[in-house]
């Protein structure tokens, strides 16, 4: 059985840790070996996705108790990694000269991961404030 620790902080949620962690190696193992000429495209546009993930989720952790916007939060921020799953394919399939492939895939993991994760949390949310209001 795991043993989960009490959720006080935005910091506690996995999927945090583990879109944080994604935005660290995206931006220190990929990013700098894309080739010069998507500095202003591809680099751009993974550089502010994979940091806006964890801060929407950050974000959205001071609203949790609005419903509406939590969600919204949350579906935002699945965007953002959805967005990192075809920017990181797009990797692959046009610079895999540049870029470690397998590294890349393990990051489309993380981020399908993390899409579930963002699904449940929002679910199990949900659910909590139906219980709190029969």
């Amino acid at each position: 059985m795991t043993n989960y620790q009490p959720i006080r902080s935005f910091r506690d949620l996995h999927v945090y840790q583990n879109l944080y962690k994604a935005m660290v190696i995206v931006h220190t193992k990929i990013v700098p070996n894309l080739p010069k000429e998507e500095r202003f495209d591809l680099v751009d546009q993974m550089k502010r996705a994979s940091k806006g993930a964890p801060a929407l989720l950050a974000e959205g952790f001071a609203k949790r108790y609005q419903t509406r916007a939590w969600h919204k939060y949350l579906e935002d921020t699945i965007g953002e990694s959805s967005e990192m799953i075809h920017h990181l394919s797009v990797c692959i399939d046009l610079y895999s000269q540049y870029i470690d492939i397998s590294l890349c895939n393990e990051l489309i993991s993380m981020y399908d991961i993390c899409c579930k994760q963002l699904a449940k949390l929002d679910q199990c949310w949900t659910d909590f404030h139906k219980q709190k209001k029969e």
